[in-house]
């Protein structure tokens, strides 16, 4: 980028960089033992009703699923998310990841280191890791994210967030995209649009004709100033 001054893109991590149905499946089926096949992908994003669970169920099971089978560790990445967002970040873009992962008390340590682990050990760039829910009042220029209430409340604030593509958001307007390589084009073309909004030069603006006695005056003005 050709500006001194960063543009800052908003990365979640679940579901946009990190298959988190996928190992919260795998530990409900260890925890409930179910057949991981009995539990659909999700496309109403609750606590996962979709599954037979209640809140409570889900906040019990969600709890085992990071202390007992360490999910924020050993998840899995989606396809292409390291290599794009290296792109951007050879592009000069600021990248922090903003994540609301401490949901429950006596699991934060927890949470945090496996968190870090996880976006060294599939070497994610980024520059803030981020804990907060409330991610309108994280400073951003642009934002990923998957949850349709995040999506909602970030443009109700006025803030441009990309709609990560997951069934349970799909009746959410654009810009969207459906994998990283579209989310490199998406943020790239928002980095040379505020490139291109800059004032116009004035060279190609009409001068207005001097009289000659006008012509005259500026000149005697610039022989007294190099003269002084």
């Amino acid at each position: 980028m050709s500006s001194t001054v960063p543009i800052v893109l908003g990365v979640d991590l679940d579901g946009v960089c990190a298959d988190y149905e996928g190992a919260f499946r795998s530990s409900v089926a260890r925890q409930l033992d179910r057949a991981p096949e009995t539990m659909p992908p999700q496309t109403i994003m609750d606590a996962y009703s979709q599954w037979g669970l209640t809140l409570e169920q889900f906040e019990e099971a969600h709890r085992r699923a990071v202390l007992e089978d360490r999910i924020f560790r050993h998840m899995s990445p989606l396809p292409g998310v390291s290599d794009a967002l290296w792109e951007l970040s050879d592009l000069g873009v600021w990248i922090r990841i903003i994540t609301h992962r401490l949901i429950f008390n006596w699991a934060h340590e927890t949470s945090a280191a496996d968190t870090a682990a996880w976006l060294d050990a599939h070497q994610i760039p980024y520059r803030d890791l981020c804990f907060i829910g409330d991610k309108p009042n994280v400073g951003a220029d642009l934002y990923v994210d998957d949850s349709p209430t995040n999506i909602v409340s970030l443009r109700e604030a006025g803030r441009t967030a990309i709609v990560f593509d997951q069934p349970y958001n799909r009746h959410l307007p654009g810009p969207r995209a459906t994998a990283w390589d579209e989310v490199v084009r998406l943020v790239s073309a928002e980095i040379d649009a505020r490139q291109r909004q800059l004032p116009l030069p004035l060279t190609g603006l009409a001068t207005p004709e001097r009289t000659p006695v006008e012509a005259a005056d500026e000149d005697d003005e610039g022989q007294l100033a190099v003269g002084g």
